[in-house]
């Protein structure tokens, strides 16, 4: 298995995308061509891929920013294909974004992950991330 950093979305990368998407969410909407373009070109924002044999297995998001308080980074939409999970994928995908993390100089990165998902938050535990004591707002338009 290899992880990789998307420079290009090709339809390799849509249709991966148009799969993996929705068993994270759990509706069926995925990233357009145009929108996925628009994350790589943003700058801040790292999309990797784990693929083997050609086939993209998982996809994770390392989205790093300043602010004043420092540089920071968080991991979003870690997702692996149903038919892929229990084999290191997404273990894979977090150990190489925090890699790139580190590289940019990166202290500390955040994760979230909804207490429903057993066997994500085990892993995430498992590879040194910390539970923390703090609420998470969100505000929906």
């Amino acid at each position: 298995m290899q992880i990789e950093q998307l420079k290009n979305i090709d339809n390799t990368v849509l249709k991966a995308f148009k799969k993996l998407i929705p068993q994270l969410i759990d509706r069926n909407s995925y990233p357009s061509r145009e929108e996925l373009q628009e994350i790589l070109q943003a700058g801040n924002t790292f999309l990797f891929i784990a693929r083997e044999n050609d086939e993209i297995l998982g996809t994770l998001s390392l989205v790093v920013y300043k602010i004043p308080t420092g540089k920071k980074a968080w991991i979003e939409d870690v997702v692996v294909d149903e038919n892929a999970r229990g084999k290191g994928v997404a273990a894979s995908l977090v150990y190489h974004a925090l890699k790139v993390a580190r590289e940019k100089g990166i202290e500390k990165v955040d994760l979230t992950s909804t207490p429903a998902r057993v066997a994500a938050n085990r892993l995430y535990q498992k590879l040194g991330f910390r539970k923390r004591e703090t609420n998470v707002y969100r505000f929906t338009f």
